[in-house]
């Protein structure tokens, strides 16, 4: 067992520990990988160092470590899709580690104990203005704040969140807990303007006596198509139904709702007209479950509250004065592509939302001199996240990525520190990555079973009654457990299991927190430790490589 997926199926030849062997090729070095949960971070979080802290019960440490990269775990432990954790190494195991739900316990306590985040930089006498307070908008404010600027953030909206807040519902991201984070922002000293457009970048740039400008507008403009329809008033788009929501301006959508388009937006809409009493709330999506653009556990969470999805159907009329909608039956051809099949079926909906995507409105950027604009309406960046015209940066929706708030939250942390950069006079660069570790790197002879904690929910029927939120949070006891599933890969974890395996006491103990370093004078490179280390934080490496040679001088000195 000693030995599970390593390339040996015996045990090493230890007859080099007499002494009387040649000197080893290769020799042991301690290394750090990078851990793939981190890689598959949007936002760059460091999850297995804060993991490692919420095991240990040191909570607040744990979420000082997250806002170093993402200033709203709160709102993040609820509404981001978490692509950590389908590759999460533990996946292949008993099932990731549930990285999101102790996110949101560490966010939560948080705001329930009023931990804020230290600013240990002076004040630079720079002023920035962040345009739109998304999440993009957000998380620029926060690093650049947290950088010593002056940040002001202008929102053309009556409320911030963007579409945290008039896309995402209620039920998956309860108001008070979006304002609480922002509010802990403005306590930081960022000044947040509402009700202000911003229609010209340029102008408010030099009116402000702004040294850079970033413009991170969501994309609220909803993507049309052609549906010959009788009664216009009977076909909505998917933002305004949901804006609605949020403004009071509700508009009556009848008991039978059709929603067209397969995306997460989609999803939501049909969820919420089920709560404002729809009894039929039909998805008609073009393609099939696999290719749909939704995330899986949103397709599944609809249909249990009632939704119908019609998979390979597209509209082709809508008789609104029948209330009747027209759909050819679809099928996809070897690329994945659907093709028109000719057959017709029939739906009766009392109307119809339309979730095909949201455009960008980019008309603040018109005219400024040397910025490039795509067709969609996207504005083109370099490598800094600058645009064509010198100081002013753009991101988030703003800029041909994936569309979802922890893209955007990763975003604006860049474009800060390139920002910051900028005004510095100093060209930020960011730190190389260590190699990637993966599930066949392990060595786990320790393996057990450890099944994910599961987070209360609502029963269909309350969910379905009303904007609850329906997933709860973990207690403590569950978060402090799920965080000790983190198997650590890449980096030492202090395990002793290299120390306790060296049959020449080649390995030395640091001490607490400081791991170990190897005496090569006595190693003979019998790949015991190596093998014995669970997370791989031990590589076999050529005795002229220059880690090798790096430890041996050291040694001398």
């Amino acid at each position: 067992m000693a030995y599970e997926n390593s390339d040996m199926t015996t045990p090493p030849d230890l007859t080099q520990s007499l002494g009387t062997g040649p000197e080893p090729e290769m020799l042991p070095v301690y290394q750090d990988f990078l851990p793939p949960c981190n890689h598959g971070c949007p936002a760059g979080e460091n999850i297995q160092a804060w993991l490692d802290l919420a095991q240990a019960g040191e909570f607040e440490a744990a979420w000082q470590v997250i806002m170093r990269d993402n200033p709203m775990p709160s709102i993040h432990g609820r509404a981001c899709y978490h692509p950590c954790e389908p590759v999460c190494n533990r996946e292949s195991v008993d099932g990731a580690v549930s990285i999101h739900a102790v996110e949101r316990f560490l966010g939560d306590s948080a705001l329930e104990k009023g931990w804020m985040p230290e600013i240990t930089v002076p004040d630079s006498g720079h002023k920035v203005l962040v345009v739109g307070a998304g999440p993009a908008g957000l998380s620029a404010a926060y690093h650049l704040r947290m950088f010593g600027h002056e940040v002001e953030i202008r929102e053309a909206g009556p409320e911030p969140g963007g579409m945290m807040r008039y896309g995402i519902p209620a039920y998956r991201l309860p108001r008070d807990i979006l304002d609480k984070e922002v509010q802990r922002l403005q306590k930081m000293g960022i000044t947040l303007t509402l009700n202000h457009k911003v229609e010209d970048a340029v102008k408010e740039k030099q009116d402000g006596g702004f040294a850079a400008v970033f413009v991170c507008v969501g994309a609220h403009i909803s993507k049309r198509t052609d549906i010959p329809a009788r009664d216009a008033s009977k076909v909505l788009d998917a933002v305004t139904f949901l804006r609605g929501m949020e403004t009071g301006e509700q508009p009556i959508i009848g008991r039978r709702v059709a929603i067209y388009g397969g995306g997460n937006t989609a999803m939501d809409a049909a969820r919420t007209a089920k709560r404002l009493g729809a009894t039929d709330a039909m998805i008609i999506y073009r393609r099939d479950r696999a290719h749909m653009p939704a995330h899986d556990f949103e397709a599944t969470e609809a249909e249990e509250e009632g939704v119908k999805i019609n998979w390979l159907s597209t509209i082709k009329e809508m008789d609104t004065d029948a209330t009747t909608i027209t759909i050819e039956r679809m099928e996809l051809d070897e690329n994945g592509r659907p093709q028109p099949t000719g057959e017709f079926d029939t739906l009766e909906a009392d109307s119809l939302i339309l979730a095909l995507g949201q455009d960008i409105d980019s008309d603040l950027l018109q005219g400024a001199a040397g910025v490039e604009l795509k067709a969609d309406g996207t504005v083109i960046v370099d490598d800094t996240f600058m645009t064509g015209y010198d100081g002013i940066f753009a991101g988030g929706d703003m800029v041909p990525d994936e569309r979802s708030i922890t893209f955007a939250v990763g975003h604006g942390k860049k474009a800060a520190r390139y920002i910051n950069g900028y005004l510095n006079g100093e060209k930020y660069v960011p730190a190389a990555k260590h190699p990637l570790v993966e599930y066949d790197k392990l060595q786990l002879w320790y393996k057990t079973d450890a099944d994910v904690s599961v987070q209360p929910t609502l029963e269909i029927e309350e969910r379905v009654s009303g904007f609850e939120e329906v997933i709860s949070g973990l207690s403590e006891e569950q978060a402090i457990f799920e965080a000790q599933r983190c198997y650590s890969c890449g980096n030492c974890f202090e395990c002793d299991g290299c120390y306790g395996s060296c049959p020449e006491n080649a390995v030395i103990k640091l001490g607490k927190g400081k791991r170990y370093k190897y005496n090569y004078d006595l190693c003979v490179g019998c790949r015991a430790c190596f093998l014995q280390c669970p997370c791989h934080a031990i590589e076999m490496a050529p005795a002229d490589d220059p880690r090798v040679v790096a430890i041996r001088e050291e040694a001398t000195t």
